[in-house]
């Protein structure tokens, strides 16, 4: 047999740029020499980056070779222009992948053992991903379906058996349901093409010269047509970075690449070569055959760097020649690493190295990375200078704007909730253009009006609130209410119509039509605009001519996952655009393609090499049976990619000791690196350490600064002269909390959809001794309260099962307190009253005011939680009570006549345990107090109401914040973590 022509280019050339320079050298002579040949090439990003390296070497007005794309990952028609008669026996159309995931999941469902449980759904719609995969693989690798009954499974786990069981039976019923459609299989189909060129080129060589590069995937199809390649009289095979320094003991420790019985030791698919080494042994070649690539170009790195690579990457029973080694500084020249604290910091230096090379004319970067969050952190890093680079290998549509606003649409049709309510209408793609800022602003009247508990679930809850706080003109949030109530009518009219749908177990075609109408009503066609829109729309087309396929019925419930996993597996990659000398690539991206600085980022063991995802088909002993690829190739392939990376001339290497808030583990290429080279200078663009500039870059000058206590100062005049009880209280307690509030007008919101807080709670008992001593405070309207309270929508499954059985018997005890109380009784509920003091007016609500038989009144106070001790009064932070006090005794109360004050009581209705669940009446006063009736009660809190309306409100006093430690609604507005305890003077 005539020898094959193959090559390699080592890793210390840029693959691209030296496979344009050398077949310009050989074929670019005369005006067509070139543009008659055809390059295989094995993605649209290789060809991508081949044309690039065309342009490079070969000036203006050069006619490129034709290039087609044949690898697994991008198989593309262009491979057709291999043929120059048309034939006449078309090979069948390819399913799409979708319906055919769909045909799938459907098939999974109705083939369930009896005796396990159902699988249907978003679970059956993720394994039929991996069955999908499964199938793949076996047309890849030329595996009959029937070899699956041939397995020995004995010494395999019982689950595992059964999974094959399973497979089986599916596959055996695939190729019936696939004939159905007309279609076969994406990776049958390329099979079919692949042979069908190889055939013809055997029969009739073509006279064109014709290359294949780059190309390293061993299936047999490809195999075939690499070396009918190879075999050509004007043709070769250029491999990148296959290793012709290794030794030969080296090369055959990979591990066999046949299943060979006699020699059952298992190959080593973790190494760099032993992917190359495969498809050799399956183009029927030897790597002595291979021949070295004899052109270069400006982008390589240094000679010495490729026999540092092959020591680096030895197998570990061959490590032990690291140590005769020698000096290795000339093949480690220009590669420099950087250990930053956390993945933040990472992103930072990449961005300042990325940006330093910008400043050099001409001068090129990429991050190369496996981790696409640390690629979308440097991108953010890189904005801030107002640089702009492109993600080649994309992001996922799920993160995109289209993609999110679909799944948030989903997920409220699925299961209704507030928070994804006002998310979804607050979209930027929502009334996108004209009017978008009218349409914000109900929005935000909406959030405001759902921020409370109470809500009923659903469209309807949200209309109710509406509608009952529009309808009562004394309601909180009324005015919003008003202005809310025909904006809303039109929106949950358009979303509730459309999302009907979602009501019950649906196809899911039905569903996804549903989506688009509800989308459609919200953006118009701006969902649909820019690449994403674009992809978003191709996935809707794809799915209504896929209408009828599938599982006949989804649960909703299921349907946003579907939906998720759909959108987090299509890549968007946006439009040329960026930088034009900066650049982010994924692994699949960087393959042949150099920049001047390659940053290899997110050397962290599970990033870079990732984890391998186990197949919830086939176990890795079945798959080896069957002589599938083990999941552990995928690492050697990023083996490959980062020797091959490290063949540049400038490099940096970069990982985080802390990833996602948790400690990492460094990448084992960064431990051979570390152990082979040693330490790696670190780089220090202008002199100072990367890490340094990383970690300091959003630090002041002259270090931090931190605030000192805030003491705003209005002027006297500016000042409130108008006052409560409780703001008087909140003014002794915290000056500036009262300056927040009352001068400021700033409230702490509730959260969106919450539940019954402390806060609620404590309102809502209020409520129901206000309604039931309205009521005559009788036995019987107090159970129908009690029931009330009982049937409130609002108290979720916790208050319900826990608040509500442990405070009944707090509750029954004070309506017992009131009923044995003899003469005296109830005088008025919520009690209203205002007096001037000083100047200042004072005003008030006591929850309850009692009136003995001498005409004496009692104000009392109930306390969910617990009260306020007598020493608080004492200090004069607890003053409430004895205003209201002072407010009653002088006649300030509504509807009361001045009369002599007997008691200040707040009675806590947190149940005491030792006392069977009953409450307590406190008073500010007493035997064990300093104050020792409520009469020195109200005239100590009226001195305290002098004192700090002489201070803060007639006078410049600073509203400063409290002593006391705490979590208030201000902390944040104060900045209390700065300068809390380090004293008056900040220090």
């Amino acid at each position: 047999m005539a020898k094959p022509t193959i090559y390699s280019i080592p890793v210390h050339r840029a693959f691209a740029d030296a496979l344009a320079a050398g077949i310009i050298a050989r074929y670019g002579d005369g005006a067509l020499g070139l543009a008659e040949g055809l390059i295989l090439l094995p993605s649209n990003r290789a060809r991508s980056a081949v044309q690039a390296a065309f342009v490079r070497a070969g000036g203006q007005g050069l006619l490129m070779p034709r290039l087609a794309v044949i690898g697994d990952a991008d198989l593309d028609e262009s491979v057709a222009l291999a043929l120059d008669a048309i034939d006449d026996d078309p090979i069948p159309a390819a399913i799409d992948p979708l319906r055919r995931r769909l045909l799938l999941a459907e098939l999974i469902e109705r083939n369930t053992p009896p005796d396990e449980p159902p699988i249907m759904g978003a679970a059956a719609f993720q394994l039929a991903d991996g069955l999908a995969r499964v199938i793949d693989q076996l047309h890849y690798e030329e595996i009959r379906a029937s070899a699956l009954v041939d397995l020995d499974l004995g010494a395999f786990a019982e689950h595992w058996q059964a999974s094959l069981g399973r497979l089986r039976l599916l596959v055996d019923h695939w190729p019936a349901v696939l004939a159905k459609t007309g279609h076969i299989d994406r990776a049958a189909r390329r099979n079919r093409l692949l042979d069908r060129v190889t055939k013809g080129w055997r029969a009739a060589p073509p006279a064109r010269f014709t290359v294949a590069a780059g190309i390293t995937t061993a299936a047999p199809a490809i195999a075939r047509l690499l070396r009918t390649v190879a075999d050509l009289d004007r043709g070769m095979v250029v491999l990148p970075g296959l290793d012709g320094v290794m030794a030969a003991e080296e090369w055959d420790a990979l591990g066999p690449t046949r299943p060979d019985p006699d020699h059952p030791a298992r190959p080593l698919e973790t190494h760099p070569q032993y992917h190359l080494k495969l498809l050799l042994d399956c183009m029927d070649a030897s790597r002595d055959e291979v021949l070295e690539w004899e052109a270069a170009s400006d982008f390589d790195g240094p000679a010495t760097r490729t026999p540092f690579v092959s020591l680096l990457f030895a197998p570990a029973d061959y490590t032990a020649q690291w140590q005769a080694a020698g000096d290795l500084s000339a093949a480690t020249a220009g590669i420099e690493g950087a250990v930053f604290a956390d993945d933040g910091q990472e992103a930072q230096g990449i961005a300042l190295l990325m940006r330093e090379a910008v400043e050099t004319p001409g001068r090129t970067a990429a991050l190369v990375t496996p981790d696409r969050g640390l690629a979308e952190r440097v991108a953010a890093a890189l904005a801030r200078w107002g640089i702009s680079v492109d993600d080649s290998a994309g992001q996922p549509l799920s993160r995109t704007p289209p993609g999110a606003l679909l799944l948030l649409l989903a997920e409220l049709a699925a299961d209704f909730d507030p928070v994804a309510l006002v998310s979804l209408l607050g979209h930027p793609l929502v009334r996108k253009g004209e009017g978008r800022m009218a349409w914000l602003d109900q929005v935000r009247r909406l959030d405001l009006l759902l921020r409370e508990p109470g809500l009923a679930p659903g469209w309807q809850g949200v209309g109710a609130r509406i509608a009952a706080r529009a309808a009562d003109p004394k309601a909180r949030g009324h005015g919003l209410a008003a202005q809310l109530q025909p904006w809303w009518d039109a929106v949950s009219e358009v979303l509730e119509t459309a999302l009907a749908p979602f009501a019950a177990s649906t196809p899911p075609a039905t569903l996804l039509a549903a989506l688009q109408q509800g989308l459609e009503g919200l953006t118009g066609d701006a969902v649909w605009a820019g690449p994403a829109g674009r992809m978003l729309a191709e996935l809707f087309d794809q799915w209504a001519l896929a209408r009828g396929d599938g599982p006949a019925l989804v649960d909703p419930a299921d349907f946003p996952a579907m939906l998720g996993q759909l959108l987090g597996a299509a890549s968007v990659r946006p439009p040329y655009g960026g930088h034009p000398r900066l650049f982010i690539w994924g692994l699949l991206e960087a393959r042949l393609q150099r920049a001047d600085l390659m940053i290899l980022g997110g050397l962290d063991e599970g990033r870079w090499p990732a984890t391998t995802q186990p197949d919830p088909w086939l176990a890795p002993g079945i798959r080896r049976l069957l002589g599938l690829p083990a999941p552990e190739r995928q690492q050697g392939m990023a083996a490959h990619d980062f020797a091959s990376a490290l063949g540049g001339s400038e490099i940096v290497v970069t990982r985080a000791e802390r990833s996602g808030g948790d400690p990492a583990v460094a990448s084992r290429f960064w431990l051979r690196l570390a152990a082979l080279a040693g330490d790696l200078p670190e780089p220090a663009p202008g002199g100072v350490p990367l890490t340094r500039l990383a970690a300091e870059i959003d630090v002041p000058v002259g270090g931090a600064q931190p605030a000192g206590r805030p003491a705003p100062r209005p002027l006297a005049e500016d000042r409130p002269r108008r006052i409560s009880v409780t703001g008087v209280d909140k003014l002794a307690r915290d000056p500036f909390a009262y300056y927040a509030d009352r001068m400021l007008g700033l409230s702490a919101l509730d959260p969106l959809s919450a539940a019954p807080d402390p806060r609620w709670r404590g309102t809502r008992v209020h409520r129901l001794f206000e309604d039931w001593v309205r009521g005559g405070a009788t036995r019987e309207g107090f159970e129908a309260e009690l029931a009330v309270l009982g049937a409130d929508p609002a108290l979720d499954a916790i208050a319900r099962a826990f608040w509500l059985p442990r405070i009944e018997p707090a509750l029954r005890w004070a309506a017992e307190q009131v009923w044995n109380a003899g003469e005296r009784q109830p005088l008025a509920v919520e009690a209203q009253g205002e007096i001037t003091v000083d100047g200042i007016v004072l005003h008030g609500k006591a929850d309850r005011i009692d009136r003995d038989g001498e005409g004496q009144l009692a104000i009392i106070d109930y306390k969910s939680g617990g009260a306020p001790s007598a020493k608080a009064a004492y200090d004069k932070l607890d003053n409430q009570l004895g205003l209201l006090g002072l407010i009653a005794q002088r006649g300030g109360m509504k509807d009361i006549a001045a009369a002599p004050v007997m008691a200040l009581e707040y009675w806590s209705l947190r149940p005491d345990r030792r006392a069977g669940g009953a409450g307590k009446i406190s008073a500010t006063y007493g035997p064990r107090s300093d104050l020792k009736s409520a009469e020195q009660a109200i005239d100590h809190a009226a001195d305290a109401l002098s004192d700090l309306a002489a201070r803060y409100l007639f006078g410049d006093a600073p509203f400063v914040p409290g002593e006391a430690a705490g979590y208030g609604d201000y902390d944040q507005l104060m900045r209390r973590d700065e300068w809390f305890g380090r004293g008056e003077d900040g220090e």
